[in-house]
């Protein structure tokens, strides 16, 4: 097994020979389409285990992993707890199709931590939840029309597919072929961390707007915090219109603050969508909010949405195992003092290298632009030099450190992260930014 300094002549073959056959099978090889390095110029890694803070690939090469699935690995790959939690439970059953005391553990769980969640249903993706969200408000309101922000990405339902982040941004596909213009003829776009731009919409369209959804901290055009006061402005310019707000905290939900990011600003949204960590890396997805809103929703209400797998056992105790971890401040206190020395080091690295970057954290989520201004919507995040980015990922990939492919992505932390992985981390960043001059 290659060291995890050592892997600058890093052997892929495997990776390479599996991608190459999964071209035959997979739509671009992959599952999903920023997984296919297309946005860093490399062929993706096939992974063959996870322990802590590490990925090890097909062929032996040691990561560091700052993807961490994209997120819900908050405490790093196979947390004894959750494995545990959910071998036990497989022994059990894998899926009902019934109602399981662990929806109800686990829902208990999230509404304690997030108060704002009165009533929730579990869905089994963001998507679903954001999908699930948005119908909901436009039943609760009996209008049409909702506002996203340019850049943004909840998913890929239809009309939330426009002009969006995350993979869309990364092969600069702002809109998707099959959507069609009445999909997306309600869907009107703002730009983030600008008041303005959504008054202008709203003054538009005064009686139109049933929701405005937003990530709180925006992770799928790379990490762009709100700037001070833009999301109480936005609560206010909601209900000055009778509109809802919708937090999309499936990132940042118990990433950024136990709470969420709507505890870390002290923002109250009706409606709330999660996922990543609240399945503990099992596929789920929940949309709660207030319980005048939420009794809405079928069998209670008229609004429909059903789900086959929905609430399924093995999420609900991983889920479960995760959020019992997190509730031990000495877990967060060891996220932040990571996440401290990590920023800090990034940008002194980069700055000795004489290479402009920003870099922010907020909790667990990390962001890194090659820019020289600060970023603060899509405008200026599209600003930034991607080119150098791919430079920069390779690099550190080649010094064991692995980073989400594409400078639109956020990166996260874990609970397995300690010192001697973030000063690995900081030691491969020398070399790699030496190399973006």
């Amino acid at each position: 097994m290659a060291s995890l300094t050592g892997n600058r002549a890093r052997n892929t073959a495997r990776s390479e020979t599996l991608f190459a056959e999964a071209m035959t099978l997979l739509p671009g090889g992959v599952s999903s389409p920023v997984r296919a390095f297309k946005a860093v110029g490399g062929k993706p890694l096939f992974i063959d285990r996870g322990e802590g803070a590490y990925l090890v690939d097909v062929d032996g090469n040691r990561y560091i992993d700052y993807v961490l699935s994209w997120g819900p690995l908050i405490l790093g790959h196979a947390h004894p707890r959750v494995v545990e939690a959910i071998r036990e439970t497989a022994g059990r059953g894998t899926s009902f199709g019934a109602p399981s005391p662990l929806e109800v553990d686990l829902a208990r769980r999230i509404t304690a931590m997030m108060p704002n969640v009165e009533l929730l249903r579990f869905v089994n993706s963001g998507t679903e939840a954001a999908m699930s969200a948005i119908r909901l408000a436009r039943a609760a309101t009996g209008r049409g029309k909702v506002v996203k922000f340019q850049g943004a990405y909840h998913g890929h339902a239809d009309m939330l597919l426009v002009q969006a982040g995350s993979g869309a941004a990364t092969l600069g596909l702002p809109d998707s072929p099959g959507v069609t213009r009445g999909a997306v003829s309600d869907t009107l776009i703002a730009s983030y961390n600008d008041i303005e731009s959504v008054r202008a919409l709203f003054k538009a369209f005064p009686e139109d707007v049933a929701a405005v959804i937003v990530e709180p901290v925006v992770g799928n055009m790379g990490l762009v915090p709100p700037r001070d006061g833009f999301l109480a402005e936005l609560r206010a310019v909601t209900e000055e219109f009778g509109s809802l707000l919708i937090f999309d905290e499936v990132m940042t939900g118990f990433r950024v603050h136990p709470g969420g990011a709507q505890a870390l600003y002290g923002i109250r949204p009706d409606l709330t969508v999660l996922g990543k960590v609240v399945g503990g890396g099992l596929p789920v997805g929940v949309y709660g909010g207030r319980r005048d809103i939420m009794e809405l929703v079928a069998p209670q209400g008229p609004v429909y949405q059903a789900g086959t797998l929905s609430g399924n056992p093995l999420a609900m105790a991983a889920g479960i195992a995760a959020l019992d971890v997190l509730r031990d401040p000495s877990a967060w206190q060891k996220l932040h003092r990571a996440g401290d020395r990590l920023v800090e080091g990034l940008g002194a690295a980069a700055a000795e290298a004489g290479v402009p970057v920003q870099c922010r954290r907020v909790g667990a989520m990390l962001g890194l632009f090659f820019a020289k201004n600060p970023v603060t919507d899509w405008e200026s995040a599209a600003r930034s030099d991607t080119a150098r980015f791919a430079t920069y990922h390779t690099a550190m990939l080649d010094r064991g450190v692995y980073l989400p492919p594409s400078q639109f992505e956020a990166a996260f932390l874990s609970t397995a992260h300690g010192e001697v992985e973030i000063a690995r981390t900081l030691n491969a960043a020398r070399e790699a930014f030496r190399l973006c001059r």
